[in-house]
């Protein structure tokens, strides 16, 4: 142990909520070792037995549910807080259910010859995770990788250790552990040779670091980086209470600080009037900034300070570079007790503007106008991110044709955020956003590794033989 670890409540900094210990290299060590010990058996056994495991898991994190203390660490608000570790209970209950599909092996035996393709676990994986959805972004990865047959070491970010901690505890210590730190600790475990693959979700400099340190050690990496997803509504766009509402909570659910909310909002400039007021009328139902504990709150407090102070400062360079800035929603919380950043919307900007062209990560939305849709799509497109991206319109049809030419990994139709996800669908970016999937078969798969037995036909008995030159025909 090097220190401690101290999360105050982002609502009421006076308050600590916990503490854990700061794990030297000798600690991430002892745990990588110990998971290393476990892999082994833990491969061996039926898929359908791993996948039993997983299934109990979920029910112990459903009967378990730490949404309070969630909510007191990373100032998201509870009911939130309970959707999310929600739908980590479902997820591993889906990949339970699929595994043992997508990990079967595949044969063929036809006149080329006989093929085997085999799911091969990589053996210990170090996961280390964001805080903005610790739980999910923590069980999307062990759960996967447990489902694979591999092991796991989970490094959480300081700014949200003690409900990782909770959860991990659910799982068989021997397959899954935590190691406590900041960059020296990750890089401890990221570096550590007994560990074959590496999983992040977090920013760009620490990919930077992580892909450094992985390459050292010649690991592969798969990681979800951040997104500055761009929100185009076409002409015939839905702007009735409902949509607008899940726009609205696109962009402020987590007080914005999500890889995947809607960060730019693009309109035709003959619906700019109609659309701010439906969108002012939706902030006016959704929108209550308070105490993340409090029934009706809806948007907590960033999670820091540094937040705080990063996302009023684009806030005022937007003010000083002309944009109307319109406060959005109710005020119930104590603004000097914690992190609390109003909900802001942004009109009147270019493209050029930091809010635009950056991921802002915090509780304020650039509005923007268009004059043709190719237009839209390239404004949507520009900048090196490319994780999410949606598309409104009343005629599905016209949406996708749009939605395919978006350079995102994954596009939304008619809505955006948490809302459009889905267990079966994968999830990754493309450009500057990372590499690799989360959720669906794909992300089960980014866990192991194919490997082939090949029985060629003309070595097979009866054969005849390889062709003059020694290459197959």
């Amino acid at each position: 142990m090097s220190g401690w670890i101290v999360r105050e409540n982002p609502a009421r900094v006076a308050e600590e909520v916990g503490r854990v210990p700061v794990d030297d290299a000798r600690a991430v060590d002892a745990a990588v070792r110990a998971v290393e010990a476990a892999q082994p058996g833990w491969a061996a056994r039926p898929v359908a037995e791993r996948a039993a495991v997983l299934a109990a898991v979920a029910d112990a994190l459903d009967a378990a549910c730490p949404a309070g203390l969630l909510a007191r660490e990373t100032g998201k608000p509870l009911a939130d807080c309970r959707g999310e570790i929600r739908f980590s209970a479902a997820y591993l209950r889906w990949a339970a259910e699929h595994a043992p599909a997508a990990f079967a092996d595949r044969e063929t035996d036809d006149a080329a010859g006989r093929l085997l393709l085999r799911r091969r676990p990589y053996g210990v994986v170090a996961a280390v995770t964001p805080w903005n959805a610790p739980v999910i972004l923590t069980v999307l990865k062990v759960g996967a990788a447990l489902a694979a047959g591999d092991t796991v070491v989970v490094k959480p970010s300081p700014l949200a250790p003690l409900t990782v901690r909770a959860v991990l505890a659910l799982f068989p210590e021997a397959l899954a552990r935590v190691v406590q730190g900041g960059a020296e600790t990750g890089r401890a475990l990221v570096g550590h040779p007994r560990v074959h693959r590496v999983a992040f979700t977090g920013g760009a400099a620490a990919a930077r670091d992580i892909g450094a340190t992985a390459a050292r050690a010649l690991t592969p990496v798969v990681t979800e980086l951040g997104g500055n997803d761009a929100a185009v509504f076409l002409d015939d766009a839905d702007l009735s209470d409902p949509a607008m509402d899940r726009l609205v909570m696109a962009s402020f659910a987590t007080a914005g600080q999500v890889c995947v909310a809607a960060k730019r909002l693009y309109v035709p400039r003959a619906m700019l009037g109609d659309f701010r007021e439906a969108y002012l009328a939706a902030a006016r139902r959704t929108l209550v900034l308070g105490d993340p504990l409090e029934a009706g709150t809806t948007v907590g407090p960033v999670v820091s300070a540094d937040a705080a102070a990063r996302v009023r400062a684009l806030v005022d360079d937007a003010a000083a570079r002309g944009a109307d800035v319109t406060e959005l929603g109710a005020v119930r919380a104590a603004m000097d007790a914690g992190y609390f950043v109003r909900p802001t919307l942004l009109t009147g900007l270019d493209d050029d503007a930091p809010v635009v062209a950056g991921e802002q990560f915090g509780p304020t939305v650039p509005l923007l106008v268009y004059d043709s849709e190719a237009e839209a799509l390239a404004r949507a497109n520009a900048g090196d991110l490319g994780l999410g991206a949606s598309v409104w319109s009343a005629d599905e049809e016209r949406a996708f044709a749009f939605a395919r030419r978006f350079e995102a990994g994954f596009a939304f139709v008619n809505t955006h955020n948490r809302t459009g996800l889905a267990l079966r669908a994968p999830f990754g970016g493309v450009k500057r956003s990372g590499h690799g999937r989360e959720y669906g078969v794909e992300g089960l798969r980014e866990y192991v590794q194919t490997c082939a037995v090949h029985a060629p036909a003309a070595f097979r008995p009866g054969g005849a033989g390889m062709p003059a030159g020694g290459y197959p025909s």
